[in-house]
């Protein structure tokens, strides 16, 4: 057989793959090799971040999903409020006696024990003033993550508990259509729409109720302006016949 050539030979020499490139660390290549790895860093830990933000949303949300009666519509105002009160601030009850059970006498209470009992006074205290000054945030703290949730979802309005069914337990930005409340335990009475949805089916109703109540309020405006015309003219007569007399 033929020695290879000299051409064949050097084909064959580069054929052994691509060099690469090494840049000197104070160089301009390399500053902007460093930025776009930060910030794919960056967006990498605002991603998981916000998975795990949207992953207790869907927590949240599924419990109070999961409160609505299998059949029937929406709950009465003392229906959401015995969600919230008996059943969503007293969840971790049974791990906090747990804990006390478990804890020899003397000895101090667990990590978890005392951020399941912050948890309890924080949420209860929330619930007393209605979120406090947080219209439109309501401030959830797990054992395990710090997370912050909408204002509760308004399971007292037909259409939006509707609409409410229809999640699928899994999307997030679902709940972004929806109607929200805010109650207190202080004024059990008293909701506060805090957001009207954003739904088109919610927006639409929303704009009819605000149609409606401009029209009331102009008719009364109409009303008071024009007292005079709607009464009789007997009770005028005097002051004619006075004038008259003149």
């Amino acid at each position: 057989m033929a020695p290879p050539t000299k051409a064949s030979g050097s084909k064959a020499k580069s054929s052994g793959g691509k060099k690469e490139k090494v840049f000197h660390p104070q160089s301009r290549k390399a500053g902007q090799l460093v930025r776009t790895q930060l910030r794919k860093s960056k967006l990498v830990d605002l991603a998981r971040e916000r998975y795990k933000k949207q992953g207790t949303q869907v927590s949240i949300y599924g419990f109070f999903f999961h409160a609505l009666p299998p059949e029937g519509g929406e709950l009465s105002l003392d229906e959401l409020h015995y969600v919230v009160r008996d059943v969503w601030l007293t969840r971790h009850d049974h791990e906090l006696e747990a804990e006390r059970a478990a804890r020899r006498k003397g000895r101090p209470k667990s990590a978890k024990e005392q951020k399941l009992e912050e948890l309890q006074l924080r949420e209860k205290e929330l619930y007393r003033t209605g979120m406090g000054e947080h219209i439109v945030v309501w401030i959830a703290h797990t054992p395990c993550a710090h997370s912050e949730y909408a204002e509760v979802i308004d399971l007292t309005h037909p259409r939006n508990v509707e609409l409410f069914r229809e999640w699928d337990q899994k999307e997030a930005g679902y709940l972004q259509q929806l109607r929200f409340i805010r109650i207190s335990s202080a004024a059990p009475e008293t909701v506060v729409l805090t957001r009207i949805g954003q739904h088109a089916l919610l927006r639409r109703e929303e704009q009819q109720k605000r149609d409606a109540d401009a029209e009331e309020q102009a008719a009364a405006m109409d009303t008071d302006e024009a007292p005079l015309l709607l009464a009789p003219a007997q009770k005028f007569a005097s002051t004619i016949q006075g004038m008259d007399g003149e």
